[in-house]
């Protein structure tokens, strides 16, 4: 077995084959010298100094597993089973493709000092005396990391202003009527938010947007978004999406070449439950996928499962814990729970279906219909919202939409 990405993807495969019984040879390669490692608390602890580190707990000899550090593998030659890497070809039997994402770099800062990405341990590390030294910081991107980033910046009492080109925070993520609400968030933390705001060129020591305005920057961090990281599979036969770039993984998680499977940041898988094909980059599709993985490895393709989580994913930014499960793309209806302008609510998005699209409430809803399907779901501050309504998902359940805009009563007992 060799696995591709030493991330948490590739770590959690090698982890899983072991515990559902593989016993032959499996092989780890990570492009990076370091100890494999969690990513979430670089933006958080390791960012702020309060860890060294977040390397995971695994003994990797223990379990058999040889463990490559600083070996990058270059390509994929399916037709004779084996890898290409730095230290020399490598043959396999099966391969797990587990490469995630690389950070969108701005265009015309590659090589400026002063201008940061945030996504392996070493960019935490030059990061760290940047806040410890409280500089004026220039944030490119108002999407996750951004905004984990700002708080960070903000804690450590550096001036930071970011900078955003759509109309609002989390534009790709998030509709304008929720994504509007988290805007307040910056001023609240004492950051400048500036939307509509096309970043021209980045100088030492300046960021210049396109309307001429130039904003002063001892460091610029940027957070524009990720690619899956795939270049590297050019010439494979391994089909990858062209939008997007993502391995075009199955409902098994296998490529479209044979004994190669690809899980995590770096492939799309279809979901009968959404009805599309779906990339998610986020730490627990990376943790989920490698357990599905494993058991198709372990136990052949009789035994093998389909994958089709309910996504789910949280971000901790200017003093709120902010989670979603689910994917709204085909929701048609959006219900509140609570008062956004306060510290905790929930947005929950149905779909009607049936004669739910037609139906009434019994007090007389003018048209209005009772309820739908619930299909996602944001919870900022509201941590029980998020996991009644993660096991409703799953169970597919139709929500009373009276009773599930009522935030006093538990979402469970809203479910018709």
């Amino acid at each position: 077995m060799v696995i591709v990405g030493a991330g948490i993807a590739g770590v959690q495969t090698a982890v899983a084959l072991r515990e559902q019984g593989w016993r032959g040879a499996i092989t780890l390669f990570g492009d990076e010298p370091h100890q494999p490692y969690d990513r979430p608390p670089l933006s958080k602890s390791v960012l702020l100094g309060k860890a060294d580190g977040s390397a995971f707990d695994v003994d990797f000899a223990g379990l058999g597993i040889d463990l490559r550090l600083g070996c990058r593998v270059t390509a994929l030659v399916p037709d004779d089973h084996r890898v290409e890497t730095t230290e020399g070809p490598v043959r396999y039997d099966h391969a797990v493709i587990a490469t995630g994402a690389e950070p969108i770099a701005l265009p015309g800062s590659a090589g400026l000092p002063g201008v940061h990405l945030l996504r392996t341990l070493d960019d935490a590390e030059r990061l760290r005396p940047v806040l410890a030294a409280r500089r004026r910081i220039v944030v490119v991107g108002a999407g996750w990391i951004g905004a984990e980033f700002a708080t960070a910046a903000r804690e450590t009492g550096c001036a930071v202003t970011v900078v955003e080109a759509a109309d609002r925070p989390l534009a790709g993520a998030l509709p304008a009527e929720v994504a509007d609400r988290m805007t307040s968030w910056y001023a609240d933390a004492g950051a400048e938010l500036r939307t509509g705001a096309r970043v021209a060129s980045v100088t030492t020591g300046a960021v210049t947007l396109a309307d001429g305005t130039t904003l002063p920057a001892d460091a610029v961090v940027v957070g524009i978004g990720a690619r899956p990281a795939t270049a590297w599979l050019a010439g494979s036969g391994v089909e990858l999406s062209p939008e997007d770039g993502s391995v075009l993984a199955d409902e098994r998680l296998r490529t479209s070449v044979a004994d190669v499977y690809a899980v995590g940041d770096c492939a799309s898988f279809p979901s009968a439950r959404y009805g599309t094909r779906l990339l998610v980059h986020h730490w627990d599709n990376a943790l989920q996928g490698p357990r599905a993985v494993a058991e198709s490895l372990t136990r052949g393709e009789a035994g093998g499962v389909v994958y089709d989580p309910v996504p789910y994913f949280w971000s901790e930014q200017f003093g709120r814990f902010v989670q979603y499960a689910g994917h709204h793309g085909d929701a048609d209806e959006l219900v509140r729970r609570g008062d956004p302008d306060t510290a905790a609510w929930s947005v929950l998005w149905l779909r009607s279906e049936g004669g739910l699209r037609e139906a009434q409430s019994d007090r007389g809803g003018g048209g209005r219909r009772a309820g739908g399907r619930l299909v996602a779901l944001l919870a900022v501050g509201r941590p029980r919202d998020l996991a009644q309504g993660r096991k409703l998902i799953e169970r597919g359940a139709l929500l009373d939409r009276e009773r599930a805009a009522n935030a006093a009563v538990p979402l469970k007992a809203a479910v018709q």
